[in-house]
């Protein structure tokens, strides 16, 4: 089986006032385990001051493994919209 490298947008919900981009990067970086290996997790400025979270993470090529990330990065407070960038094989 192969592994597969991701990249994510990951918005802040603007609806929790009291999370920032910055407080969710150390919530995302606590995901890496055997199966997921969140290699790079940056906040980087989008427009009037907001930011975005930048997530690379390599894991294998299974089925639904990429779904389950994404719920596990919802399930993190004041996570809003996810979008993947890239994905590609390794």
């Amino acid at each position: 089986m192969g592994m597969v490298a991701l990249t994510y947008k990951v918005m802040p919900d603007s609806d929790v006032e009291d999370v920032t981009a910055d407080e969710i990067v150390p919530q995302i970086m606590a995901l890496k385990d055997e199966t997921y290996d969140v290699q790079l997790c940056e906040t980087k400025p989008l427009a009037f001051g907001l930011k975005y979270i930048q997530v690379h993470v390599v894991m294998n090529d299974g089925s639904g493994l990429s779904d389950i990330f994404e719920d596990k990065m919802r399930s993190i407070r004041g996570t809003g919209e996810i979008e993947v960038l890239s994905m590609g094989l390794l």
